[in-house]
């Protein structure tokens, strides 16, 4: 079992910064990967950003250049740091954890952070 919790969400101005902050039950390197997702009201859960086990990393297209996804200096935690945010960011922010491989792996969830982007 891997526990996971959320914490850095809230509203923000367009065009400002927050930084999301996922901290895990579990030793990291027994995790295959970490990601955040997103799920904005009416539409279907999607991926923002990966960190697998050896560090490489992957982007939705919608927020490369503006999100970074990065291991924190606290064990057992990952955060991403959110930049030149706009509505579309709005949406519940989830942290998932990954154990096993892509195919056959068991996933896990935080209850989520949401992130709300309006003047």
């Amino acid at each position: 079992q891997v526990q996971l919790v959320e914490s850095g969400g809230g509203l923000v101005q367009p065009g400002g910064s927050l930084r999301l902050s996922c901290a895990a039950s579990r030793n990291l390197f027994s995790i295959s990967a970490m990601g955040w997702y997103r799920q904005a009201p009416g539409k279907q859960r999607e991926l923002v950003a990966r960190i697998t086990s050896d560090n490489s990393t992957n982007y939705s297209d919608s927020v490369k250049g503006r999100f970074t996804i990065s291991r924190g200096n606290a064990k057992n935690t990952i955060l991403l740091q959110m930049n030149s945010l706009n509505a579309e960011d709005t949406a519940v922010y989830y942290c998932n954890a990954r154990v096993g491989s892509e195919t056959y792996g068991v996933h896990y969830w935080g209850k989520g952070t949401l992130v709300t982007v309006s003047s």
